[in-house]
């Protein structure tokens, strides 16, 4: 797939291959990051997202295609020449050396007057807030204030893209969370542009401005959060981003405005069209959270269908309920708890009524 916009940005990489011998890491990739954008690369293990983070690096060198960085050529372009960071999931910091020397020494290294490694170093610790920390060593830190050290590091040499590897991974759960928000707000200040890999959905929902979902080697689509989460380009997308429940069928009406499909729980319909051939197979995409449960008929007649309970899970925030439909298929629903006294009447094996709007599912046709 090839991003729309890739001849307008300030990174853009055309038609990018890398292979490793017969096997193809990285396959045709075309993309466009605008100046100042926070860019996700998002994809499970192997999916090739990591070897193009290299490629951009300069640790890699493309089979073909070309890396335009401010419409520069840097392909061919040394790791070591390039206006370009890259921060490391493992942080690499140096465990001897305090720091301020640790955010010092890129600065050190290209030969900087003393008195603008002072400069540079003092204001890299105040944008991460760990100026009071200047004299420990990285063990004196938590993880997440090694993660800023990392970052200030990457920073002081004031590259031109920042390349974030996996940034988040060795913080847990809760601490993670808090970090996205800092980093985001630390990479928005500075104005840098930024480009990084994860395999974590919330992570890149929650930092990038826009997304690049890959598989095998390809982008299969790029959009923002919201973009990518609503109207997914395939069913992948659609299964990888989030939860969502996947009725196959084949499409029974297809007008401008509107749709439907028949599946195995009954006629679905959809408030979009998909200019598609009757009969043909497709596949209803519905988010759990869009879907309504109750015991009791709803007084509604568009997509009203029955089953029976056969799981549910209490998350705290929201109730997860598993309903075996009426064609046997496991359809998952998720239900936000309001109150601290909202108990759900809802129990295991009661007959239920689960339904949802025309406009809550999607077509996937691929």
């Amino acid at each position: 797939m090839t991003d729309k916009g890739a001849q307008a940005g300030y990174l853009v990489t055309e038609k990018l291959i890398k292979r490793f011998d017969e096997a193809v890491a990285v396959d045709e990739v075309s993309l466009s990051v605008a100046q100042g954008e926070i860019f996700a690369l998002l994809g499970s293990s192997g999916c090739g997202k990591s070897t193009l983070l290299r490629m951009l690096a300069g640790f890699e060198t493309p089979s073909e295609g070309r890396i335009l960085l401010g419409g520069q050529d840097v392909a061919t372009m040394p790791a070591y020449h390039r206006p370009i960071n890259m921060m490391f999931q493992s942080y690499a910091l140096f465990p001897h050396l305090d720091i301020w020397e640790n955010v010092a020494f890129g600065l050190k290294r290209e030969g900087l007057p003393k008195a603008e490694i002072v400069q540079r170093v003092g204001e890299m610790l105040d944008l991460v807030q760990l100026t009071a920390y200047a004299k420990r060593k990285p063990h004196q830190l938590s993880g997440g204030q090694q993660q800023r050290v990392a970052l200030a590091r990457s920073l002081a040499k004031r590259p031109k893209l920042l390349l974030l590897d996996e940034p988040l991974g060795a913080l847990d759960k809760k601490l993670r969370e808090q970090t996205q928000f800092e980093l985001v707000n630390i990479i928005e200040k500075v104005g840098v542009t930024c480009v990084m890999v994860t395999h974590d959905q919330e992570e890149a929902m929650t930092m990038a401005s826009r997304i690049a979902v890959m598989s095998k080697g390809r982008v299969l689509q790029v959009g923002t959060p919201e973009e990518v989460y609503e109207h997914p380009a395939n069913r992948f997308v659609a299964d990888f981003i989030g939860n969502v429940n996947l009725f196959e069928g084949s499409l029974s009406v297809d007008e401008p405005d509107h749709c439907a499909a028949v599946t195995g729980i009954g006629e679905i319909k959809v408030g979009h069209g998909v200019s598609g051939a009757l009969g043909m197979p497709v596949a209803i995409a519905v988010r759990p959270e869009k879907i309504e449960i109750s015991k009791e008929r709803p007084a509604v007649d568009c997509n009203v269908f029955t089953g029976k309970v056969k799981e549910i899970a209490y998350f705290g925030s929201y109730n997860t309920y598993i309903v075996i439909a009426s064609d046997g298929m496991r359809v998952k629903i998720t239900e936000a708890n309001t109150s601290r006294q909202d108990l759900s009447s809802i129990t295991w094996e009661d007959n239920v009524f689960f339904w949802w709007g025309d406009r809550a599912g999607i077509v996937l046709r691929d």
